[in-house]
């Protein structure tokens, strides 16, 4: 059977369970980039002439370019989700897996550097004022701080999802998960909702998500990226911490370690797969505390 037509049959599946526009768009150049390389490198246009073999090759090439091996991680995930549909459809034997060969590549240990707790109390308090689009921002702040949460899943956040004492959070894949609403969290819910009520009262709201625009409209991703960077402007934030929305669920995780958290449980809070992602933030802080430890225990400065 010809990759091309499975290929389309794979991206239609993914439309169907509901995935997001921009996974969907990753899985689609990602798989269409290795399916040009099989043709053009070893004329294989049908799915049982591939072998794991000619996806080494592929996945060499791309370290070859100087591609990261995160990145090429993030490319073979979605190599191996694809044959697995292949393998659920009926297409080839789960033995002829080519995929089943493969090994990770080895990832170098990145010391996840995030903002520190003055630094995102400034960040909060960059936001000041008793109107509706400073609230709106000062609350979108304490969300990622509280909460931990993407920034797509706080810019698909809708009113409804926004409880009493749980939000639902609508994260990758399609899979939902509910987060605890702090007291200190709800008692800003409840300020910027009744602004929000008297600012939109004369005005048009086009969508019904719990955060928006100052015309009423859905907020973007670029949006909340904007808005992080003028109030790392604002706070001044160490010049070598990236200020973003995913930066704030670095420091997230990370505090919720340090005050005694469990790795499966943080796991579920961020909405992760697994818990090989969550484990980079207990090491990263172990770094962090032996670094600091050898400030104090250097054979010289205690000669």
């Amino acid at each position: 059977m010809l990759f091309e037509d499975v290929y389309k049959e794979f991206l239609f599946d993914l439309e169907i369970k509901n995935y997001s526009i921009r996974t969907i768009k990753g899985y689609r150049n990602n798989n269409r980039a290795f399916l040009n390389y099989l043709c053009n490198e070893f004329s294989v246009v049908e799915i049982e002439e591939v072998n794991t073999s000619h996806i080494k090759a592929y996945l060499m090439n791309l370290k070859m370019k100087g591609l990261s091996e995160s990145y090429i991680n993030g490319i073979q995930k979605n190599i191996r989700s694809f044959f697995k549909f292949i393998v659920e459809e009926g297409y080839i034997a789960e033995k002829r897996n080519p995929v089943l060969g493969l090994k990770w590549m080895r990832e170098p240990k990145v010391l996840i550097k995030t903002f520190n707790d003055d630094e995102v109390k400034r960040l909060i308090n960059a936001h000041k004022g008793d109107f509706y689009l400073s609230m709106r921002n000062k609350l979108i702040l304490m969300f990622f701080v509280d909460l931990g949460i993407r920034n797509l899943e706080l810019c698909t956040l809708g009113s409804l999802d926004v409880g009493e004492s749980v939000i639902k959070i609508h994260g990758k894949g399609n899979k939902e998960r509910n987060l605890y609403i702090s007291p200190f969290l709800k008692k800003y819910i409840i300020k910027y909702e009744r602004m929000k009520e008297a600012y939109f009262k004369d005005k048009f709201m086009t969508d019904s998500n719990f955060f928006l625009s100052q015309n009423g409209k859905i907020l973007t991703v670029t949006a909340i990226e904007v808005m992080m960077k003028k109030a790392g402007n604002e706070a001044k934030i160490r010049d070598h911490i990236r200020c973003s929305p995913h930066t704030l669920r670095h420091y997230f995780a990370q505090k919720q370690l340090r005050l005694g958290l469990d790795v499966y449980s943080l796991s579920r809070l961020l909405g992760h797969e697994s818990t090989i992602i969550t484990n980079r933030y207990l090491q990263s802080i172990q770094d962090e505390q032996i670094l600091e430890l050898a400030k104090t225990t250097s054979p010289l400065m205690n000669l």
